[in-house]
């Protein structure tokens, strides 16, 4: 049996730091929103496991997929293998998932390819203990998430095309997070407040001004993409930005003109993510 399922990218619409546990983990409200683009991975049943995941530097057990596959095997007993395969089109340190979306698209993945019959929420407890972004990649819904985002609210936004620009570098989570300079006391809010148009100006990503500040390759390419395309954030924690566009050819006449040390790519939103539709096709296929 072999599978073929994508990883999607995702956005954080905005992101709110409102505090910090005493065991330092910061508490935060986001809004995240699943992209139509993202890695795509292979997978074939083996007598062991292997993972060929050509341009990720590091060894290959600290890579996100090898973890969920051997967490995944630890926590059934599990002993197959399998030969998983990574084409990466999102970068790391991008802010937009990859390693969390290529983590969620394994478990899923082995969980379809070995008949483990786990659910959605095990899977996603699982996913949980690898990253605080996977549970929601797992769960393949839009969502509003609180605590340190592993409290999903699932919610259905309207679709909207995006242009996301990758000025290039990576950032490192924990640098942003640790900066002194974090706003860490932002006031509760609600996803409601974030859908009103008279309330959504409120609304930011608090990591911003640390990353625009530590890394002036991100303040320079918020800045032309404000100026081309009006009303520009960066997702997550950095690098990655983006800005909404009116559509596919909009974001593409953008993309074009993007300075030539620039990468990015045009995707469009979507509630259910591209992971679980082809999850259901397979299905489907094999029924």
């Amino acid at each position: 049996m072999t599978l073929t399922l994508p990883a999607p990218a995702k956005l954080n619409l905005f992101l709110h730091v409102t505090g910090r546990r005493s065991d330092g983990y910061h508490t935060l409200q986001t809004l995240f929103t699943l992209l139509d683009h993202g890695d795509t991975l292979h997978f074939a049943a083996a007598d062991t496991l292997t993972l060929d995941s050509p341009g990720v530097p590091g060894a290959a057990e600290d890579n996100l997929v090898w973890r969920a596959a051997t967490r995944l095997r630890e926590h059934t007993g599990c002993r197959r293998g399998a030969q998983i395969r990574v084409e990466k089109r999102l970068p790391a340190g991008g802010g937009v998932g990859g390693g969390s979306s290529d983590a969620a698209t394994t478990l899923l993945g082995l969980n379809r390819l070995w008949s483990l019959g786990l659910s959605l929420p095990e899977l996603a407890d699982i996913g949980l203990s690898l990253g605080a972004d996977v549970p929601v990649f797992v769960h393949g819904r839009s969502a509003f998430a609180e605590g340190v985002g592993e409290q999903l609210s699932f919610v259905d936004l309207p679709p909207q095309w995006y242009l996301v620009v990758s000025p290039g570098v990576s950032v490192a989570t924990a640098q942003i997070f640790s900066d002194r300079e974090l706003t860490r006391n932002t006031p509760v809010s609600t996803v409601a407040a974030f859908l009103e148009p008279a309330t959504r100006t409120a609304f930011r990503n608090d990591c911003e001004p640390v990353a625009r500040r530590l890394f002036p390759v991100i303040d320079a390419a918020l800045s032309w993409l404000e100026k081309h395309a009006g009303e520009s954030h960066m997702t997550g924690t950095g690098a990655c930005i983006f800005a909404p566009v009116t559509d596919r050819q909009h974001g593409e006449t953008l993309l074009a003109a993007l300075p030539p040390h620039w990468k990015g790519f045009v995707a469009r939103s979507c509630n259910l993510s591209p992971l679980h539709e082809a999850l259901a096709a397979s299905h489907s296929d094999n029924g």
